[in-house]
């Protein structure tokens, strides 16, 4: 059973009996049916697959994705499933690679995002998309953007730290200077890399001298860090800018959604209402781990099917 399940409001799922009613009831009842063929669905295929996901949703932007595909008489063969929160805005425009899982036929996105300083790789939501677009030979696309979006299992929202206006412009226009000097380093400027080593070494030796006094709270604002053993999880301390909340209709949990703005990143991020300590509210912070999720916007995607309408 997938853990973020609760995350969607699905905490009180406990047997794999009640996932499967849902599972069935999310294809039956889907709000979104997309489909495709693939030739090359697996190494020795002989004949064309057609691929489906079923997309169900059971809020404002929160659901369940079932994928599978269509046997020779056009019954679904449900795959594999996952707990979705479809993300707001456009994240990044950092050019993005696509690899497929090992255990199944899900894929994950890779981008270098500057502003985060770490390579940063996330559950692809739209994987018929990207299926499409490799089949058309239009793989990397100019103009391909990303929304990311995120669900957590646990978060505590924390106090801000005080600035004024011109120290967020200060702090702004340094943010800007460091991820100039990191594209250099990336393209091989030794002097860059130098100065970012001498950054690095000054930030660590400061921080190290305030934190013997000080709550690391108070001198961190923000933070992207890689959290255990699976590549697309994350922890995260970021501002608040958005608040909003909805409920899942069938068991009528309540889900938070934050929008995130993390080292100028921003974001959506879901959690169960039992799962956030604290009181969440624009301009103060998020701290806790998540799962990271991404839908590529490609400029050429064929208009999908919404049943709802």
């Amino acid at each position: 059973m997938h853990q973020y399940l609760r995350a969607i409001g699905f905490s009180g799922v406990k047997s794999k009996r009640e996932l499967h009613k849902i599972i069935g009831d999310a294809v039956q009842d889907a709000d979104r049916r997309i489909y495709t063929a693939a030739s090359n669905a697996g190494e020795g295929a002989e004949e064309e697959t057609m691929l489906a996901q079923f997309d169900r949703d059971f809020g404002s932007g929160i659901g369940l994705a079932i994928c599978g595909e269509l046997d020779e008489n056009d019954h679904f063969v449900y795959d594999y499933y996952y707990p979705y929160l479809r993300g707001t805005g456009v994240s990044t425009a950092e050019e993005v690679v696509v690899e497929r899982h090992a255990a199944q036929d899900s894929y994950a996105g890779v981008c270098d995002e500057l502003r985060v300083g770490v390579t940063m790789i996330f559950y692809l939501q739209n994987k018929i998309g990207y299926l499409r677009a490799l089949e058309e030979k239009n793989f990397p696309s100019a103009g391909a953007t990303v929304t990311l979006s995120a669900l957590s299992l646990s978060g505590t929202v924390v106090m801000p730290i005080a600035k004024t206006s011109e120290q967020r412009e200060d702090l702004r226009r340094k943010a800007v200077g460091r991820n100039q000097v990191i594209a250099a380093a990336r393209g091989g400027d030794e002097e860059a890399m130098e100065s970012l080593t001498l950054y690095d070494m000054d930030m660590y030796t400061a921080l190290s001298r305030k934190a013997q006094k000080a709550d690391i709270y108070t001198l961190v604002d923000s933070s992207f860090m890689p959290y255990g053993v699976e590549c697309d999880q994350y922890s995260i301390l970021g501002e608040i800018v958005d608040v909003r909340k909805t409920t899942n209709f069938l068991t009528r949990e309540r889900v938070i959604i934050l929008r995130i703005s993390c080292n100028e990143l921003l974001f959506d991020v879901a959690i169960n209402k039992k799962d956030l300590y604290g009181e969440p509210a624009i301009g103060r912070r998020f701290k806790g781990t998540i799962w990271m999720q991404g839908f590529i916007n490609f400029p050429t995607d064929p208009p999908v099917i919404d049943i709802s309408l």
